[in-house]
């Protein structure tokens, strides 16, 4: 008996499991250092507007103000953000994506140590605007990075580990700044994040080298494109109007950006994209406020076990990116797309009843599956923009999308606050609150329904982005032969 008790293998530690399954996913050393950065660095972000979510509270009795004015302070960054976003993108096109990205987090420290120390809710307001200009430049480098790191048969997995940095900085928002601002108040909630926004900044500049562009649709890997692949196989034509003419690293901001929505699958994701953070925006700023009024909650209660709701979210990105690509590989070309119509449309049946029912324990596990189900599509949604856009233009493409998605974020939390107390009344303000997220419920039922049309236009626009990069493949050929040709 002893023998046998000895002979068994030593469990894997959580943590050892977890970095194998990034490094499997990310391919080498750079691509699992850039995994864990980027994920950090949407981390840093959600941390902060977690953060303005868990303090709301002492935030609305500290400075005098009202529900609104909350989402006002929640969407100042992100309104700032989508207007500094499309330069931010041309940027990313053209200069160095990693220097630019770590100098964008170490300003954006510098703005958390502002908010902290603001004095007045017009000082607050203030530092959130300035804190959205330094945020304008973190998706778009982020998904051009991506694009140029990892091959395509594995990007949706790898964006479902870099957006687990984003939820996990959601729960370190609720849980540990929500915490520290019980303790002792908002501002060292919000002083805490500037250092490791340092750290990160440090990582980047000195762990990080910058790709070459273009690198993966210059790669000779025959075998590791399963997307065009099925496509090729199940003999999808390109889309005309999606084939690039011309050199695509030489458009203008303004064609580039008219040229990815004439792409009608990237039109869809956009949209449906967009929905979704409106949805979450309002739920991370208001969701303390909800438990609080609805369940009656401490704020350290509230602020826990709402991290825990957090864990479905991030078993949603991670099996989402990963039945994705599953999927595709065993020749579901839409996989991608076909994963963010099941999620949306599934979420709405778990998240209304749970915010009905006024049992706690009823409720948690259907936020739970809820959050699993609305987070899942995230990552797929990612990773197919990547597969319809050609790489010279996803910078752009994603500055032009970060404005959408800015302005979603921007509106949510709007809309939330203003519901939340013109529903109040006599009921009550947790009477409100529940009424405004039920509210917005709908659009993100919609959202399932939106995605439907992209079934069907997905695979076309996959092979016109493949044609379009072939072209630039072949002149950089031909000017290679050329330029041999003189010397």
């Amino acid at each position: 008996m002893e023998s046998s008790l000895l002979s068994r293998k030593p469990l894997s530690h959580p943590f050892k499991e977890l970095k194998g399954r990034i490094s499997a996913a990310a391919g080498s050393g750079v691509g699992t250092r850039a995994v864990v950065l980027f994920g950090l660095v949407l981390g840093l972000d959600s941390a902060d507007k977690a953060t303005l979510g868990a303090t709301a509270a002492q935030l609305k009795h500290q400075l005098a103000i009202t529900n609104t004015e909350v989402g006002v302070l929640a969407a100042a960054a992100t309104a700032l953000s989508a207007i500094a976003t499309v330069p931010a993108g041309a940027l990313v096109d053209r200069t160095n994506r990693v220097r630019l990205l770590a100098g964008s987090v170490a300003l954006w420290g510098v703005a958390m140590v502002w908010t902290g120390l603001a004095g007045s809710f017009t000082m607050l307001l203030i530092s959130r605007v300035c804190l959205g200009v330094v945020l304008a430049t973190a998706g778009p480098a982020i998904a051009s990075l991506t694009g140029d790191l990892f091959p395509e048969d594995r990007r949706a997995r790898v964006y479902g580990y870099i957006l687990t940095g984003d939820l996990v900085g959601s729960g370190v928002g609720f849980l540990i700044s929500g915490n520290i601002a019980g303790v002792l108040s908002w501002r060292f909630a919000f002083l805490v994040l500037a250092l490791p926004s340092a750290l990160v900044a440090w990582a980047l500049w000195r762990h990080l080298p910058e790709p070459r562009r273009g690198a993966q649709a210059r790669a000779p890997h025959p075998r590791e494109d399963p997307v065009r692949e099925v496509a090729e196989e199940v003999g999808e034509e390109p889309n005309e109007d999606a084939v690039i003419g011309t050199d695509a690293r030489h458009m203008s901001l303004w064609r580039a950006i008219a040229y990815v929505f004439r792409i009608p699958t990237n039109v869809l994701l956009v949209m449906a994209s967009a929905i979704g953070y409106f949805f979450f925006g309002g739920l991370r700023t208001f969701a303390i406020v909800f438990a609080r009024g609805h369940f009656g909650l401490s704020q350290s209660v509230a602020s826990t076990l709402f991290t825990l709701v957090g864990i479905g979210a991030i078993v949603g990105v991670v099996a989402g990116g990963r039945i994705a690509d599953r999927l595709m590989a065993r020749g579901r070309l839409n996989a991608r797309v076909l994963v963010g119509v099941v999620g949306f449309g599934a979420a709405p049946l778990f998240l209304g009843p749970g915010l009905v029912t006024t049992s706690l324990w009823v409720a948690l596990p259907l936020f739970f599956v809820g959050t699993a189900a609305f987070s899942a599509p995230n990552p797929t949604i990612d990773a197919a923009r990547l597969d319809v856009v050609p790489w010279p233009l996803r910078g752009r493409a994603e500055g032009a999308r970060t404005v959408a998605r800015a302005a979603a974020e921007t509106a949510g939390p709007l809309a939330f606050g203003v519901l939340a107390d013109a529903f109040a009344g006599s009921s009550g303000k947790a009477h409100g609150a529940e009424i405004a997220f039920l509210l917005m419920l709908i659009p993100l039922a919609l959202n399932g329904l939106l995605l439907v049309p992209a079934l069907k236009s997905y695979g076309p626009d996959v092979a016109a982005a493949a044609a379009s990069e072939t072209k630039i493949a072949e002149r950089d050929y031909e000017e290679e032969r050329s330029n041999a040709g003189r010397r």
